[in-house]
């Protein structure tokens, strides 16, 4: 995300243009051999994802192709909260349609890897809204884009974190990893 919080199409000019914006592939410029290194590690580790709709699309039309480059991708199951679709011929592609907090709920209770979710800026406004993210990995961009949408878009419900790891790129990267740490009562900040 940007410091300003912006998250909308990081990967490229054409990714989400939605409400006009015109910034998309904001995050080439900082990309270095440093952030590349600390992405390998959060791909590599053994977890599903949990993607909202726009993003498998992306994925899907990208990742089936390439597994050299995410060695695992197409292996993995890819839990899919889609009101529109409902069949992919993506290996291991799973939707979650409707009841998606009850849904998410179950899947995080059952044994099992861990749940990645990678950009799906609108879906993650639901995973938020219910206080369903156990933990944030960040990566703020030195960058301020003005417009465009953000991490904390509709807000979240209160809630604690702890930092558990940082790193900082040559680029001015933060990469900056917390975990949710309990709620926060009224008045207390603590």
């Amino acid at each position: 995300m940007t410091l300003d919080g912006v998250i909308q199409a990081p990967g490229g000019p054409e990714e989400d243009n939605s409400g006009g914006f015109k910034h998309g592939g904001w995050v080439f410029s900082f990309f270095d051999e440093f952030v590349g290194t600390v992405m390998d590690e959060q791909m590599s580790k053994k977890a599903d994802l949990l993607l909202g709709r726009k993003t498998f699309e992306i994925f899907a039309s990208y990742w089936p192709d390439h597994e050299k480059d995410w060695p695992g991708i197409n292996q993995v199951t890819k839990y899919v909260a889609s009101k529109t679709l409902s069949t992919h011929s993506w290996s291991n592609t799973v939707f979650i349609n409707e009841n998606i907090e009850d849904q998410i709920n179950k899947l995080k209770q059952q044994d099992g890897p861990d749940l990645q979710v990678h950009g799906s800026g609108n879906f993650i406004q639901t995973l938020l809204k219910y206080d369903l993210v156990d933990e944030l990995w960040l990566k703020i961009f030195p960058i301020t884009l003005g417009n465009g949408k953000r991490l904390f878009e509709q807000g979240a419900i209160p809630a604690k974190f702890s930092l558990l790891d940082y790193k900082v790129s040559p680029n001015g990267v933060i990469i900056a990893n917390y975990k949710r740490d309990g709620e926060i009562k009224s008045g207390s900040f603590m």
